[in-house]
């Protein structure tokens, strides 16, 4: 019997430990630099519309109109979905961490409004190697839910 609390109190104790390490701190290469968002790493967590390795990139999300609209299309969308925090908002740049419902493991999301009309895409995990698919579903599902407002 003592044993069984023990392993369940050793499966907590790491659960534990893990959801308050996942977070992370945000990476240093966030941002815009040189006109671009960052490469993505060589790992398969990250996709980005900039990206050179086809097994990374995605479609840009594309708008008509005025650029400033498109930026309050693109927050609202955002502020609609679960577990995110906007931590930057410019007039040129956006930058939201997602936190997963598990753990608490965040990805960085950010977007680019480069050419008019077009708005850069880049989704990382901060920690780990693999993803599942789960930054490209959420670039995905964000673009649909900001054509769907147009």
């Amino acid at each position: 019997m003592w044993k069984e609390k023990s392993v369940g109190r050793l499966i907590i104790m790491a659960a534990l430990a893990l959801s308050g390490c996942s977070g992370g701190r945000p990476p240093l290469n966030l941002g815009v630099t040189e006109g671009r968002l960052a490469p993505c790493p060589d790992s398969p967590n990250c996709v980005s519309s900039q990206a050179a390795h086809e097994n990374q990139r995605i479609e840009p999300l594309r708008y008509t109109g005025d650029t400033a609209q498109a930026r309050n299309r693109l927050l609202a969308v955002l502020n609609r979905m679960e577990r995110v925090q906007i931590r930057q908002a410019g007039p040129e740049y956006l930058h939201a961490e997602f936190s997963s419902a598990w753990f608490g493991f965040v990805d960085d999301v950010e977007f680019q409004f480069d050419l008019p009309g077009v708005i850069q895409a880049r989704s990382a995990s901060r920690t780990g190697y693999y993803d599942f698919g789960v930054n490209r579903e959420r670039v995905n599902a964000i673009r649909a839910r900001f054509n769907a407002t147009q």
